[in-house]
């Protein structure tokens, strides 16, 4: 597909199918078993409602979408297909893509496609156990961010980024809002950090809003496949707050670095702005006090901002940075290493703020924040691509923890070059600067025995070839003297 179309195309197309395959494959299994057993109806709708399966009508069940694949009008029968499945389920109306039939979609390509994903099982409970689909689907989210460079990241947040946000706040229970949503990735994540943890998924309630509506649909898709049951809105998060009154325990977001097209001269009187009016051209401060706005009184929120978030003194950041600092909000800075994401080469680092940070879970950190530097963590994937490894994560996230006072086997130290707990005087100091380089220091270097002879006998071995050079120059200087008639003795 990719001679005729670019990445941002053909991925609602991929998608989509993937999408279809899954909710027939997890439907005919269901109707199988109804088969078999004498006293159910196999075409009665609400044996797969109560089941939470989505109802499949026939004309869009797998095996007909494959049995004309080879059609020319195959890309009417997907649309149709589509159509009818968001009229039995209310909860995808207006999220399914129902364009196949385009005549720029090669119709040819379009069968071989469906023969390949054909060939995947997605939705029965084998594959739902292993999380097939979940994997097919992140990855091909990552293969089209990567492809679509610069605009991919709208709709993915690289997995060991989220992976280490949703480390950091333990969302167990209670609210997870996220009003930059993308495709869904924040509460993907949560759902697995409670499932890993023992805990109950309908412990949570995923709040969500997406302004891009073609992401807005990929996040729909991305959580009906997982079963998780969300209230996702589309719209703008300034301009249109969905969630007004929403005041959540968890707030988890990678909003749009430095986006200077925001709206900003239409809100300049908004009851949001408690810390200052932010910048026109410059939305990063909008979404802080945005998030800070729909936490409740104990709530945290972790979020992604580009690295001049934490320095930057033009059109009055500095100044609106220094008040959430005084109200004593920030409890955590992350400097983040390079090229972890796929849209874009700007650096970023992960803020924490805590409404209540005398919290009873946790010790009481009032007049504290932790800083951690870890820019020198993580491997390169490929020659652009960089991860944090498990290892990394749980180094920072332990940190965390530890400084919160949370864990009964590890306190908590600073580690020069890599944390420091700082007061607010000495932030002060700093001129309100949250860059985590400025408090960490400088790394101690540890040498054992070996390397210290080793790094001695080099020293050795060059000021003694400096010495022999030395003795050659200065035999030099008395040769050349002596030729002009001076002798030294």
């Amino acid at each position: 597909m990719r001679s005729n179309m670019d990445a941002a195309e053909y991925k609602h197309v991929v998608l989509g199918l993937i999408f279809l395959k899954y909710i027939s494959d997890a439907f005919s299994e269901v109707h199988e078993e109804l088969k078999k057993d004498k006293t159910s109806d196999p075409e009665d709708i609400d044996e797969y409602i109560s089941r939470r399966i989505f109802w499949v009508p026939k004309k869009a069940r797998w095996d007909y979408i494959s049995n004309n694949a080879k059609k020319p009008e195959i890309g009417k029968i997907i649309d149709d297909a589509m159509d009818a499945i968001e009229k039995d389920n209310p909860s995808l109306r207006g999220v399914l893509q129902k364009n196949y039939a385009r005549p720029a979609l090669n119709k040819q390509r379009l069968g071989e496609l469906i023969d390949l994903i054909g060939t995947i099982g997605l939705g029965d409970k084998e594959s739902k156990s292993k999380d097939i689909l979940g994997r097919v689907y992140e990855y091909f989210l990552g293969q089209f961010a990567d492809a679509e460079g610069k605009k991919g990241g709208q709709f993915y947040t690289p997995r060991s980024i989220v992976n280490l946000l949703v480390e950091m706040l333990e969302p167990y229970k209670g609210r997870i809002f996220d009003p930059c949503c993308g495709s869904g990735g924040m509460f993907v994540q949560s759902e697995k950090f409670i499932e890993a943890h023992g805990g109950k998924i309908g412990d949570i309630s995923v709040y969500g809003q997406e302004s891009n509506q073609t992401t807005w649909r990929l996040c729909k898709m991305n959580l009906a496949i997982r079963g998780i049951d969300a209230n996702v809105e589309w719209g703008d998060s300034f301009r249109d707050d969905q969630f007004k009154d929403l005041k959540a325990d968890f707030v988890l977001a990678n909003p749009p670095f430095n986006d200077s097209d925001w709206g900003g001269e239409l809100l300049q009187d908004d009851v949001r702005w408690k810390f200052g009016v932010p910048p026109k051209g410059n939305a990063n401060f909008a979404w802080v006090q945005h998030f800070i706005h729909h936490l409740s009184p104990a709530g945290t929120a972790g979020f992604v901002l580009a690295n001049g978030s934490m320095s930057s003194n033009t059109s009055g950041e500095g100044e609106i940075r220094k008040n959430i600092i005084e109200a004593d909000l920030v409890d955590c800075m992350v400097a983040l290493p390079g090229q972890l994401f796929y849209n874009t080469m700007i650096p970023a680092c992960l803020w924490f703020v805590s409404r209540d940070k005398k919290n009873h879970k946790f010790r009481d950190r009032r007049n504290q924040v932790l800083f951690i530097d870890a820019r020198k963590l993580g491997v390169m994937v490929d020659r652009r691509h960089r991860e944090l490894t498990d290892e990394d994560i749980k180094r920072i996230s332990d940190t965390y923890h530890a400084w919160r006072g949370e864990l009964k086997d590890k306190k908590y130290k600073d580690v020069p070059g890599f944390c420091k707990s700082a007061s607010l005087d000495e932030i002060r100091k700093h001129e309100w600067i949250l860059t985590p380089g400025r408090y960490v220091g400088a790394e101690e270097e540890e040498e054992d025995d070996e390397v210290f002879e080793e790094k001695m006998k080099k020293l050795t071995s060059e000021l003694s070839k400096q010495m022999e050079e030395g003795k050659r120059l200065d035999e030099e200087i008395k040769k050349n003297l002596e030729s002009i008639g001076f002798v030294i003795k």
